[in-house]
């Protein structure tokens, strides 16, 4: 058994850190360093960047933590908030095991209802698991039009549709275009908002792996869709539009031409991201032709006895995101980011 010191990430370690990321298999683009910045400046919740390191200085395994602390959500240490991958990345199990360790003595400290990995696959089999989330990946053709012709009739037909409409792509340097179209998606769902700040700030610390791509209709933007970078990965994050995108199939187009221009660039796997099982957004990922598969998140409970549902779909929340969609706009988006910064 190797034996494995643990420390926290300083702002000396994060290119050794994100050096680990970039080569560990089961690292994903949210194990990535800059996480840490995003999360403190752009909700204010502490964070611990645990890494395990063997005798010789070398980086084996990183746990990226951040906990989140409200009266009416509860109070959670979590791996990773506002992501939908995270928990350990390690090169053995023996470094695996020391940050784990790490954690679970962490989360008991700060006396959390509970510990939560995001894991792709459950790590720990006697920990709590809720089947609420599965994720959609597909290896992408090196030809662009063998990724349209992989896509099934129907949904072809409607990307088919935008491009007959005229719509076309353009990336923008900025992000106030996307912001404006995604805050409208959002509150017609009935969904708090991020800020503008969370937006400007993704783009600011992941830099050329953070790119905005708008959806025109005579140079006007019609939906919009904030993607990731990581390795060969293209993964399509935030996105949304209006009544003229749905009218025009703006949103198929959209992530056509997402796979499209990642195609071009040597992406080799597309990542349609999470979704609730029975959400319209998870039976619009299957007729892309994706095929879910179910992550099981870890949980460990501390002081709470049993695990919050504080997922849109609970029926208790139906009132809420009513009242919700019936304020103005502008009101909507100056109350969200008060609201999602607790959830999570």
């Amino acid at each position: 058994m190797m034996d494995y010191a643990v420390r926290l990430m300083g702002s000396e370690d994060r290119g050794r850190w994100d050096d680990f990321v970039q080569r560990c298999p089961a690292a994903t683009f949210f194990h990535r360093a800059g996480w840490q910045q995003v999360i403190e400046e752009a909700f204010s919740h502490p964070t611990w960047f645990m890494f395990a390191q063997s005798a010789h200085g070398e980086i084996r395994a990183v746990l990226p933590l951040a906990q989140i602390k409200s009266r009416l959500f509860g109070n959670t240490l979590c791996s990773l908030p506002f992501c939908v991958y995270g928990g350990i990345a390690a090169a053995d199990a023996d470094a695996a095991r020391a940050v784990d360790e790490a954690a679970q003595k962490l989360a008991a400290s700060l006396q959390v209802d509970h510990l939560e990995y995001r894991h792709m696959q459950a790590h720990h089999a006697g920990w709590l698991h809720k089947n609420t989330y599965a994720t959609f990946r597909r290896p992408l053709h090196a030809d662009a039009e063998k990724n349209l012709l992989a896509i099934p009739r129907k949904q072809r037909a409607m990307v088919r549709k935008g491009i007959a409409a005229g719509l076309s792509s353009t990336r923008d340097a900025g992000t106030d275009r996307f912001f404006d179209c995604y805050a409208r998606s959002v509150h017609r769902l009935g969904t708090p908002v991020f800020s503008r700040r969370y937006f400007q700030l993704l783009q600011r610390v992941f830099a050329d792996d953070c790119e905005v791509l708008c959806i025109e209709k005579k140079q006007q933007a019609i939906c919009a869709v904030l993607s990731f970078r990581f390795r060969d990965e293209i993964l399509p994050y935030y996105g949304g539009g209006g009544e003229q995108a749905r009218k025009l199939a703006g949103n198929d187009f959209m992530y056509w031409e997402v796979m499209r221009r990642a195609c071009d660039d040597g992406c080799t796997l597309f990542d349609f991201g999470r979704s609730k099982y029975g959400s319209g957004s998870f039976a619009f990922k299957k007729n892309w032709g994706f095929e879910p598969q179910a992550l099981q998140y870890d949980y460990q409970l501390y002081r709470g006895r049993q695990l919050k549902d504080l997922q849109p779909l609970n029926p208790r929340f139906k009132m809420l995101i009513r009242g919700w969609r019936l304020l103005p706009l502008p009101l909507a988006n100056l109350i969200g980011p008060h609201i999602v910064r607790h959830l999570g």
